[in-house]
């Protein structure tokens, strides 16, 4: 009796086996290329091809016979010797210190034809100083009563911190990314002890006095008719379980037209947080390949617009898998990106940037299309060209509808671009302490974010807001928003 061991495979076995262990062979050549990449290559996603000229969007004309050529000889005046740089000059506005440092030597009768001036940068290390309110008591006539100084209002009643150190807290944690356990450091070595758990308390009570313009700022953001979206992970920590962190995520919502970013908190990173932080918004949203953001596809009040850098970004990972289709994608898709370079050295309006795409980038999009639908027939689907092509190909209709609005960017990096202050927090602090950290975290980035974007000294703005916000009329509380906001005049 012959057994399954004793039984040899038959011809049709073998050559279905050595398939498989070809394309497990591939797929595991191109992961091990790709890990490669990540750990030794280049970060940046540029594309430069060997041949320059396939850039060139004119017609190609026949080559021009090679000239004749003859030897002229001339002199020239040997130029100059390069001079040294000069230092940069120090900024007005600095307050100076003036020494006058007179010659050792008697200068009686002496006649003072000029001087030399010398500037220093020097640096006080920040101090902390104590603010004493006095209020004088006094008693009214026949008994009626104390007559007392009004206590101005205060960010935090009964509360030790001022504005400015309030302000100071909360931008060395969330712009210049100071975990508080190290601004504690800080403060005790100038003999201040605050414990890191009282600076928290004080970072959540700032979010309780911004709360009010938060809530104006999200109806700012939403307003708006064109919106990037994206989302970063944060480390959360979850006392209900034990052992490790809960993985939320930050969404992130840019406002390109009117530089505004939101960042809005979830536990999760399901399609219910941009459905429900989007509801009330109407116009343009332009994303990566995500599939949450597919159930918008469906919702007439939002047109989904995707980004070609994360197209691009899957040739970029095809390179080594198939070098001869990924480097003319790139190349095409490299067309594209001059186009809009052209447009943003031009500074070409929203109709003008409109008219170019339509001639010169339409055109580009058809051919890539047919390439795409050609290659997709004889390229493996599980392989890096393969993906990568699928991708394209399934998106299409949206990394095409940007030529249709004059207003819409090429790629979705300016909101790539707004993220980054979370990423460098979350290397300092490595995690929130809770997920109600991670919804304040998430409200401060939102302000902060847009008070940067528009020029704004962060710290300044704020403390000026924790200063007036009390006393501010609500109805002009917009005025507060880090875009509407000018400094109190004094």
């Amino acid at each position: 009796m012959q057994t399954n061991i004793d039984k040899k495979p038959t011809y049709d076995e073998l050559v279905a086996q050595n398939t498989r262990l070809q394309s497990e062979n591939a797929f595991l050549k191109q992961e091990l290329a790709q890990l490669k990449r990540l750990i030794f290559g280049q970060k940046r996603e540029r594309f430069i091809p060997a041949d320059s000229n396939q850039l060139d969007m004119a017609i190609a004309t026949a080559p021009e016979p090679e000239p004749e050529t003859e030897t002229i000889t001339y002199t020239r005046r040997k130029q100059d010797k390069p001079q040294k740089p000069s230092r940069h000059v120090l900024p007005a506005h600095l307050p100076r210190d003036v020494v006058v440092i007179e010659p050792k030597e008697d200068t009686t009768g002496l006649k003072k034809i000029g001087e030399t001036i010398t500037e220093e940068l020097e640096y006080t290390p920040a101090t902390l100083r104590v603010t004493r309110y006095v209020r004088p008591k006094y008693a009214k006539p026949n008994g009626d009563g104390i007559l007392i100084g009004v206590l101005p209002s205060r960010p935090i009643e009964k509360g030790k911190p001022g504005p400015g150190l309030l302000a100071h807290v909360t931008i060395s944690k969330y712009v210049d990314h100071l975990p508080l356990y190290r601004q504690s450091q800080m403060l005790e070595r100038q003999g201040v002890v605050i414990p890191r758990s009282t600076l928290g308390d004080w970072i959540a009570a700032v979010c309780d006095i911004l709360e009010p313009l938060h809530a104006l700022h999200i109806e700012s953001v939403l307003a708006s008719l064109y919106l990037m979206a994206d989302e970063t992970p944060i480390r959360v920590l979850d006392y209900h379980t034990k052992g490790r962190c809960h993985l939320g995520y930050h969404w992130a919502y840019y406002d390109p037209l009117n530089k505004q970013a939101l960042f809005d908190y979830r536990q999760g990173r399901g399609r219910e947080g941009p459905t429900d932080c989007l509801k009330n918004f109407a116009g343009l949203l332009q994303t990566d390949g995500w599939q949450a953001y597919e159930v918008f596809e469906a919702n007439e009040r939002i047109v989904l617009v995707a980004c070609w850098a994360h197209a691009r970004r899957k040739f970029t990972e095809a390179l080594d898998n198939d070098p001869e289709r990924a480097k003319y994608a790139l190349a095409e898709i490299q067309k594209l990106y001059a186009i809009e370079r052209h447009a943003r050295d031009a500074e070409l309006s929203h109709a003008d940037r409109q008219a170019l795409r339509q001639q010169q980038a339409r055109p580009i999009l058809n051919h890539l299309e047919t390439w795409l639908r050609q290659n997709h027939l004889t390229t493996l689907p599980e392989s890096k060209i393969g993906k990568a092509i699928t991708y394209a190909l399934k998106r299409w209709d949206r990394l095409t509808r940007y030529v249709e609005y004059g207003q819409v960017e090429i790629d979705n990096n300016l909101v790539e671009n707004a993220i980054r202050p979370l990423a460098l927090g979350r290397k300092n602090y490595l995690f929130a302490g809770s997920h109600e950290g991670a919804r304040r975290a998430a409200m401060l980035y939102s302000l902060l974010t847009t008070a940067k974007l528009h020029g704004i000294e962060p710290f300044a703005w704020l403390r000026d807001v924790l200063d007036r916000i009390a006393d501010h009329p609500h109805k002009h509380l917009k005025d507060l928003l880090p875009q509407n906001w000018s400094p109190k005049s004094s």
